[in-house]
Parts: C-alpha cells; structure tokens; sequence
C-alpha cells in the first residue's frame, strides 16, 4: 500500500465519478488470482480499449480483504446504463465476465449491475 497517496489523472474539462464496491469470494487463492488478472502484466489488453471505447476516461480498482472498490470517472455527458450495455456486447467481454465470475463468485451471465454496487458519496470537502 502506498502511504504517499496515488496520483490523479487531470483532464481539460470536468469529469463525473462513480464509485462502486464489489465482494468477491473470501479466499486467499482466489483474492491472488484476481489481483493478477488485473495487473499490468496479466490484465487482457482487449477489455482495457473496449472500457476506454465506450467514454471511461480512468477505471482504478482498491482491494481491502475481498472487497473491491472502483473508481470510474467520465465525460460529464456520459450515460452509465448505455455505455455498459454497449461494453457487454464487445468482442472478449463475454468471455471475461465468465472468467471474472468465479473469482466473484456469482453467475457466469451476472450483469455488471448484478456485481456492483453503487455507493453513496455521503461526504467531500463541501465549498461555502
């Protein structure tokens, strides 16, 4: 974990965020098995330019035990329901929604809504 913080992408125009929270399956293996699929190294190069196809400007997934937490931020215009159902339909996202899911730990066919769930922002540094 990074004390220092992680840096922030900066971008010409306002942005919208959504932030959601996943748990997956609550063993070790498989938590390993998950960060590496995600990693640089190992994450599939199609799904990266089909997330960015469809307007996600930045995507940044936290895990703490087996709780994953994600960042996405977009255009402000951007339509969250239109835009998954159009990355559910490109080429390899069926296959690694499948291969995801066991590590989920839910249905190979559950939709990204069915896994994630949005969260509340219930507090910032608020402007007076």
């Amino acid at each position: 974990m990074m004390s220092e913080g992680y840096p922030v992408k900066k971008y010409d125009n306002p942005v919208k965020r959504y932030c959601q929270i996943l748990e997956i399956a609550d063993n070790p293996e498989l938590i390993a098995l998950y960060k590496e699929c995600h990693s640089k190294d190992k994450h599939w190069k199609e799904i990266r330019e089909s997330i960015r196809s469809v307007g996600i400007l930045e995507m940044e997934m936290y895990i703490s035990s087996n709780k994953v937490f994600m960042i996405v931020e977009t255009e402000l215009d951007f339509n969250w329901e239109d835009s998954m159902n159009r990355l559910a339909s490109m080429p390899r996202q069926a296959e690694w929604e499948e291969f995801v899911a066991k590590l989920q730990g839910c249905e190979p066919q559950a939709t990204s809504a069915q896994k994630w769930m949005p969260m509340e922002r219930m507090f910032h540094l608020y402007d007076d």
